[in-house]
């Protein structure tokens, strides 16, 4: 870790731009869902298509608590940037693969098949990826700023969910319907490719936290395991806690697109204009409410937050289903961006504080894939099960709603009184 202020943001620039890369590549298989439907799943029912897509989709969630395992284990074992130069490497190669492999109509059922292998490789890494950036932001902060510090890490995703459906935006914009939906999706994942190097070279130069080369234990994968299943309730209540991190922003950011153009029967255009300003929205209310976290602590902001998509998420989805526009998407849009970013703010920073340090990475990142895997990746597959199984527009609601009562639960199991960040563990 270095003093002074500038070589810190130059260290919290470094470190978050393997994060963006990591959601630009999910968020941009969500865009093009339906054109990945038709490229590698060319079912007859376009809903099976979809969904065959989206659990596509969700596969990849389910290698992260694996990588959050091995590759968190080498991030607490072998350093902070080491682990993170390994993750980008096993992540350029996955997004490769989805950008470059043939149709279906050429390749039959290997496409696929390899296909899926690009997503399992991009899940095994962002398995420690978000874990790896936090911890390291949480290791350089200054005191009192530890709120403000980790908020970059979730505030670089939103930079890149501008900078993903702008570009969505402009190509939908240069090229006509039939020519994005047979080569056009491509173009993100390739430029995608092109960042690998550059992202790469800003990492290489990364120092190692202070906090790990004071360390003098270093924990063997044994070792870590044994600790792990020591603390798996602090694990457990964690995964509750971001359980409405990550359905909250998947259900408001990958899902939204396809969303307002099958549901609400919005053009892309307009979907992807949605999101752009909701990724606006949430890279302003994660500093602002990780900086208020500091100050009031973190308990209370996700208390009441949680608690706002327990009870307006399925009225807001309702109330849009019912009058469906650009406006009235993008007013319910910003309203759950507001109660994501407000949550998560305080959230992530908390999750650093509450793991013990000796498998800080590896807990914080089993204790998000874990989330991920089960409930927030899977959020644009439940959201369209769910939609076609009760013939409600606004059932996706319910799953919010939900989320945010796992994580008013989660809050209160945590944190023993009101004053203070005193944590059970």
């Amino acid at each position: 870790m270095v003093t002074n202020a500038p070589s810190k943001v130059a260290a919290v620039l470094r470190v978050v731009s393997g994060n963006f890369l990591e959601m630009y590549d999910f968020f941009i298989f969500g865009i093009y869902a339906t054109a990945i439907a038709k490229a590698f799943f060319p079912l007859v029912n376009e809903t099976a298509a979809l969904m065959l897509t989206f659990a596509t989709f969700g596969a990849g969630f389910l290698m992260r608590p694996l990588g959050a395992l091995i590759l968190g284990g080498y991030l607490d074992r072998c350093g902070r940037r080491q682990g993170l130069l390994l993750t980008l490497s096993i992540m350029g190669v996955g997004t490769a693969l989805i950008a470059l492999t043939p149709t279906y109509s050429r390749w039959g059922i290997w496409a696929p098949v390899v296909v899926l292998l690009g997503r399992l490789l991009q899940g095994f890494s962002a398995g420690v990826e978000l874990g790896g950036v936090s911890v390291y932001l949480s290791e350089i902060a200054t005191p009192g700023r530890k709120g403000l510090y980790v908020s970059w890490q979730s505030a670089s995703q939103q930079v890149a969910i501008v900078v993903a459906a702008s570009l969505g935006f402009f190509l939908n914009a240069t090229y006509n319907v039939a020519t994005m939906a047979d080569w056009g999706w491509r173009i993100p994942f390739l430029v995608g490719c092109l960042l690998i190097p550059l992202i790469y070279y800003l990492r290489h130069s990364l120092p190692e936290t202070t906090v790990f080369l004071a360390t003098q234990h270093r924990p063997t994968f044994k070792e870590t395991l044994n600790t792990i299943r020591r603390h798996c309730a602090t694990v457990a209540l964690g995964t509750m806690l971001i359980m409405m991190t990550t359905v909250s922003f998947y259900m408001i950011t990958v899902y939204a697109p396809t969303f307002g153009k099958t549901v609400l029967t919005l053009s892309m255009a307009d979907s992807l204009l949605v999101t752009v300003l909701v990724g606006l929205s949430n890279f302003i209310w994660l500093p602002v409410m990780g900086t208020l976290s500091d100050r009031v602590g973190r308990w209370p902001i996700m208390l009441f937050f949680s608690g706002l998509a327990l009870t307006t998420s399925y009225p807001a989805l309702s109330w849009l289903i019912a009058h469906p526009s650009f406006k009235s998407m993008l007013v319910v849009e910003l309203w759950l961006s507001c109660i994501y970013g407000c949550y998560n703010g305080a959230t992530v920073v908390a999750l650093t504080e509450i793991i013990p340090n000796q498998i800080k990475t590896t807990g914080f990142s089993l204790a998000y894939s874990l989330a991920t895997a089960l409930f927030g990746g899977f959020t644009p597959l439940i959201s369209t099960w769910l939609i076609d199984v009760t013939g409600d527009k606004a059932a996706p609601g319910y799953w919010l709603a939900l989320a945010g009562a796992v994580g008013a639960l989660a809050t209160t199991l945590l944190y023993r009184r009101p004053h203070g960040d005193r944590v059970v563990v």
